[in-house]
């Protein structure tokens, strides 16, 4: 299984917006019970798209700049990412065919 990368306000370019790859980011907090809910999905969504897409976390608490910078006001707030450009936002614990879906997409 593949691990998921906790993302900073430091590196986020480097890993999310110059990623070779789409990128599925979960801006969550320790404190959600939704975002903790979703966790397993997302653990096991990093591990059947190793290779062709990434999951990373970004804990809203602590990287205030980025989770602003994509006005994130409610979590969990999942943002897909393809070459650096926001291609799909999906707010609230969404099902696990809902994510594979968008990732899917941003594969194509």
């Amino acid at each position: 299984m593949a691990d998921i990368t906790e993302v900073t306000d430091a590196n986020f370019q480097q890993e999310v917006l110059d990623s070779s790859v789409p990128v599925l980011v979960d801006f969550w907090a320790p404190w959600c019970a939704p975002c903790r809910a979703i966790a397993p999905v997302l653990e096991e969504l990093a591990g059947e798209y190793d290779g062709r897409a990434r999951v990373v976390k970004v804990n809203v608490d602590d990287n205030q700049q980025v989770a602003a910078s994509y006005g994130v006001r409610s979590i969990p707030n999942l943002i897909v990412f393809k070459q650096g450009q926001v291609a799909e936002q999906i707010v609230g614990a969404a099902a696990k065919p809902k994510l594979a879906e968008a990732l899917d997409q941003a594969i194509s």
